[in-house]
């Protein structure tokens, strides 16, 4: 794909996230788009908003990680993008839909804050493990740009991987003393039971999703670095929200996070 048309992309998905509208699949149109295409459209896209918006890097997201997570989309690899410090949310924060979101999902996922950097290819489980300084509770409230979600895999990744905002606990455990694939999380919606899962809905392990996106984004030539976040998929089928709702976590021997939707 010609850059122009990259940028040309990427300046269509920033528009449709600053005026809340949603576009065409790109994968609908009469184009062909690589994953490699998809990724430089996502940093069109990122660009303009660090450009125009003033927006700051502060992280990573791995996302359509779990089996139910791609079945629910018909997506069968996962995909990756970036946060910035615009979309983050303190716990017990409210988020205005109508101000920043179209059609929006919660996720509850296992943050990790980063102490070192770490650049793939090469990144193993143990290197995520000894770079991390702790784990947290996170919500991931993803938002596609995309008409009713009808996405295939360069879509989302073109989209910043369907990222809208996210929650951090304030709760933080150290992951070595954890049993990570067996991390236990449980949702409530509007104080009823909603899911449950495990840290092995990710990929097996949350540290093998955090690795392999290290790896991803290291042939892209992009870091992880020391006080990062790095959000590593969810370990439960995506909720849709509206004003009204709200959404809790608790994961097991680390916390509790909880996010309002007004």
């Amino acid at each position: 794909m010609e850059k122009e048309q990259i940028n040309a992309l990427g300046d269509e998905l920033y528009e449709a996230l600053e005026e809340q509208k949603t576009i065409t699949p790109f994968t609908d149109r009469n184009i062909d788009i690589t994953i490699d295409d998809a990724y430089y459209i996502s940093l069109r896209m990122l660009e303009n908003r660090l450009e125009k918006n003033g927006e700051k890097v502060v992280g990573k997201k791995i996302g359509v990680t779990s089996k139910v997570v791609q079945e629910m989309l018909g997506v069968h690899r996962p995909d990756f993008g970036f946060l910035t410090h615009t979309m983050e949310y303190p716990n017990n924060g409210k988020v205005s839909i109508k101000d920043t979101m179209i059609q929006p999902r919660a996720e509850a996922e296992i943050g990790f804050k980063l102490k070192k950097d770490l650049k793939g290819p090469g990144v193993t489980e143990q290197d995520v493990l000894d770079a991390t300084d702790y784990i947290m509770p996170c919500f991931e409230i993803v938002d596609s740009r995309i008409n009713d979600w009808k996405i295939k895999i360069q879509d989302t990744i073109a989209d910043n991987a369907s990222c809208g905002v996210y929650a951090l606990g304030e709760d933080q455990a150290d992951p070595n003393q954890l049993d990570l694939p067996n991390l236990k999380v449980v949702v409530k919606k509007n104080g009823e039971f909603l899911s449950e899962g495990l840290g092995s809905a990710v990929q097996g392990n949350p540290l093998t999703a955090v690795a392999w996106l290290a790896n991803t984004l290291g042939e892209y030539g992009i870091p992880f670095l020391a006080g990062e976040v790095i959000l590593s998929g969810s370990l439960v089928p995506l909720e849709p929200v509206v004003a009204g709702d709200t959404m809790e976590m608790d994961l097991e021997g680390v916390g509790t996070c909880t996010i309002h939707f007004v």
